[in-house]
């Protein structure tokens, strides 16, 4: 378990397998760059997927299902998009196989498509030649639509959850009548992104632009969300995208307005993906195992009932199923999406005490309770917290009556906790560089790419708002511009690469 987890500070980047190895998250499948969703990293994925689709449907929006293959003509009716994506995706070109005797089986030759078939590398394509069905008048507007799915982009370099050659994301496509409408949709929705990162996943994020060069394939602008990792790269974690008419044009989607005057839809497009665990991980995982957050644990509580004998368990036991039955009875409100606190008890008597507090720190379960012979006497418990490992995080002597309570509150605290803890981190390491010496010794050239966690940073520069310079800084320093946020500063100054003026300072970053 923990020991077999290598430090942050030894090798970042094999510490983040080993989480994800030993909390059971995830496993590589056979399947070059795919991998196999555990059942705890899919509890996880559904507790963000349900808190996710809650947000989006208060917002109005609704679901639906688009088919996994596109048709090679429509990727290449947006110039854009068929560049952006040409060399990441999977082609289907037939469509049967042949068993022959003495033959290994084999693609049948005369099974070959009239038109090759993408696995879809994402859904403006298809989705836009279906409005063009749905959509005649201003009436049929806005679209608001998203879809829950998996796509495929062929990756080279892989890593489980970051990036792998299938994922599972949403991807929300709407149309609007008007620019002022989508560009409205464009930014709630990547506030919407901001709500579920900083108020479920406790991890503070930057909000603004992309740059022309970083934006989304086809689209007039992006909005992303940007998360610092404790290694201090930077991961996107949401994206909101303005299309314009782009895709409304490709593909012919045009409406009637109040006037009868015809028009292009306007639309968006927005997304996060199974990435996000990756960023839970990263985030606020230590050297002892899996963080979560509880807004988002698939188990709350686990309760441990000790005991040397079955006389000294039976009472601890039934001591653990009366708080289990109490946590589980308490009213429900959104903080644990109206549903009951999720509570397991651990029996498994013939592990250690120690082995077993381990492996459900491992998993990240965000409180422990201990109840003991010496416990009963007392009429108490024993309530570990994971966000703060050890003696340090333990509470000794808490009451059995009350003890539910207690430990409700206590979640709410460790949620807060987290959040904190995270942002102060990200704010200690969101420096200036007011000179290019400075610059450069904010980012080292890099001798292993999983070296030790820490060390780099999200750096504010003055950006002369060119192409060339972004791709030259990229190229020289590994550093891409992460975002222009929008709660950033705003004043003008000079570039710091090429002594041109400049509009305002950008976050650099290396990133995920």
């Amino acid at each position: 378990m923990a020991d077999a987890i290598t430090r942050r500070a030894t090798n970042y980047a094999q510490w983040y397998l080993d989480i994800v190895k030993e909390a059971g998250l995830a496993d590589n499948s056979d399947v070059r760059g795919c991998m196999v969703i555990k059942p705890t990293g899919f509890a996880l994925w559904e507790k963000m997927q349900r808190a996710l689709d809650g947000l989006f449907k208060s917002t109005g929006h609704v679901n639906a299902y688009f088919p996994l293959f596109i048709p090679m003509s429509f990727l290449a009716k947006e110039e854009q998009m068929a560049e952006g994506f040409a060399k990441e995706c999977a082609v289907v070109t037939h469509y049967r196989l042949k068993a022959e005797p003495g033959k290994p089986l084999h693609v049948d030759p005369a099974a070959e498509l009239e038109e090759p078939l993408i696995v879809r590398p994402t859904s403006e394509t298809i989705i836009w030649n279906t409005y063009k069905k749905w959509v005649q008048s201003y009436r049929d507007l806005p679209l608001l639509i998203n879809q829950w799915a998996n796509v495929v982009r062929w990756e080279m370099r892989t890593r489980l959850f970051l990036r792998t050659a299938e994922f599972l994301w949403q991807e929300g496509h709407t149309a609007h009548a008007t620019a002022k409408e989508a560009e409205e949709e464009t930014l709630q929705m990547v506030r919407v992104y901001q709500k579920f990162a900083e108020e479920w996943m406790a991890m503070p994020v930057l909000v603004g632009p992309k740059t022309d060069g970083q934006k989304f394939p086809g689209a007039v602008y992006t909005l992303c969300i940007e998360a610092m990792m404790q290694d201090g790269k930077a991961l996107q974690a949401g994206t909101s995208h303005f299309l314009g008419q782009n895709f409304a044009k490709a593909f012919d989607v045009k409406f009637k307005d109040q006037s009868n005057k015809e028009e292009y839809a306007w639309a968006t497009s927005w997304g996060v993906s199974t990435r996000l665990i990756g960023g839970l991980i990263m985030t606020h995982s230590d050297d002892n195992g899996l963080v979560v957050p509880p807004r988002l644990a698939p188990t709350h509580v686990v309760i441990v009932p000790l005991g040397k004998n079955d006389a000294e368990r039976g009472p601890s036991i039934a001591a653990a199923e009366k708080l289990a039955a109490e946590l589980r009875a308490l009213p429900r409100d959104d903080f644990f999406g109206y549903e009951p606190i999720g509570v397991k008890i651990d029996t498994l008597f013939d592990k250690q005490p120690g082995f077993r507090y381990a492996e459900h720190e491992v998993r990240g379960v965000p409180v422990r309770v201990e109840i003991g012979p010496k416990d009963i006497e007392k009429g108490a418990c024993a309530v570990a917290r994971r966000d703060v490992p050890g003696k340090e995080g333990k509470q000794f002597g808490v009451p059995l009556t009350g003890a539910a309570e207690h430990v409700s509150k206590l979640l709410r605290d460790i949620q807060a906790s987290l959040y904190a803890r995270a942002k102060a981190y990200r704010d200690a390491n969101l420096v200036t560089a007011n000179t290019l010496d400075e610059f450069k010794s904010l980012f080292p050239i890099e001798k292993d790419e999983g070296g030790a966690a820490g060390g780099l940073k999200f750096v504010l520069a003055h950006w002369d708002g060119t192409r060339e310079t972004e791709d030259r800084v990229q190229a020289e320093y590994k550093a891409t511009i992460r975002c222009l946020p929008f709660d950033g500063p705003q004043e003008s100054g000079t570039c710091i690469f090429t002594g041109k003026p400049s509009a305002r300072k950008v976050v650099f970053a290396r990133a995920y």
